[in-house]
């Protein structure tokens, strides 16, 4: 009775409760202050259903002052098309004024975001996404990465470098309004840099750390490479890296590996990507290293947890048309 979400599903409670206590039908239908046909339905709910029968259901309300489809005619194309009201983005008190001062409609603010959100729209922070790809080149690359993935004699391998930062990557949280919640830093700049190749086949991961990358340090990484990669039956082991110039050294020992590099400004084609994204969003989530000791102990951690777990990495690095 206390927990119930409302005075009327108390109040149908309480006659149960009266009624397992003895006291006779008619007190509790004038107590409740309903008819005797009221109160015989409550029994029959309570013996069905339990507490659940008796619980008010929530009513569909009055209805739309706006249908769906002007919702769809009129508000969605402005969401997607924001330049046609001269803005670049929208807001939801933003969207919510527009409407009312310029198109006249009477929605309400929270009836508005509602309406967005049946439509499945969501507050998303857009990515980043450089302005100076070649759509002809990323077409081309696509082509042939999908003539690589249905060739079984060929295994596909992606490289990639990570910057990590002592300083901690501060997350949204909840909070009570008006305080001010604060993380602490250190500014020294402590930096390590994560090389790693992953095969989104078998996910199988191999990486290593150092201070910054260049020639030697991606040398490193392919003498690690070619020994912990495990044996295979495929021909050809393709590793995809992007356009770094310490990538293209002519003077790199590949083990057997064949180099092949992403168009220009196309990291979203590399699948590694999202593997650092997760190292960092799981393990460097307000955390904060006051020594280069610490930093490169803490990413030992984060990289033996992503090791501990191969059927993940699959998923999480998994190649899709898209990427």
């Amino acid at each position: 009775m206390n927990c119930a979400p409302t005075g009327r599903s108390s109040l149908r409670l309480r006659a149960i409760r009266a009624l397992y206590q003895g006291i006779e039908r008619e007190i509790v239908r004038e107590f409740c202050n309903v008819s005797e046909r009221t109160v015989l339905y409550w029994i029959e709910r309570f013996n069905e259903q339990g507490i659940d029968g008796l619980i008010s259901k929530r009513g569909a309300g009055r209805p739309r002052k706006i249908k769906r489809e002007e919702v769809q005619r009129t508000i969605l194309k402005l969401v997607d098309h924001p330049q046609d009201a001269q803005e670049t983005h929208w807001t939801g008190r933003k969207l919510h004024g527009y409407l009312k001062e310029e198109l006249k409609m009477e929605v309400g603010y929270t009836t508005l975001l509602r309406y967005l959100h049946e439509e499945n729209y969501a507050l998303r922070f857009p990515r980043r996404w450089p302005e100076n790809q070649d759509e002809e080149l990323r077409a081309a690359f696509l082509e042939k990465l999908e003539g690589w993935r249905n060739d079984p004699e060929v295994e596909l391998w992606f490289g990639d470098e990570c910057g990590v930062e002592g300083d901690p990557r501060p997350r949204r949280r909840w909070v009570k309004r008006g305080s001010h919640p604060r993380i602490p830093y250190k500014g020294t700049h402590l930096r390590a840099s994560v090389l790693g190749a992953i095969c989104p086949s078998s996910g199988q991961l191999v990486s290593a750390i150092f201070e910054h990358c260049q020639t030697e340090t991606f040398q490193g990484l392919l003498d690690v490479l070619a020994s912990e990669a495990a044996p295979t039956s495929a021909k050809r082991r393709i590793l995809i890296l992007d356009n770094a110039s310490w990538h293209k050294t002519k003077r790199l020992y590949w083990h057997g590996f064949e180099p092949a590099y992403l168009p220009p400004y196309s990291p979203d084609f590399n699948p590694i990507e999202r593997l650092w994204l997760r190292l960092k969003s799981e393990w460097f989530s307000d955390f904060i290293a006051k020594t280069p000791d610490e930093l490169w102990d803490r990413i030992c951690v984060g990289i033996n947890g992503l090791l501990l777990n191969p059927s993940s990495l699959k998923t999480t690095c998994a190649i899709t048309q898209k990427i």
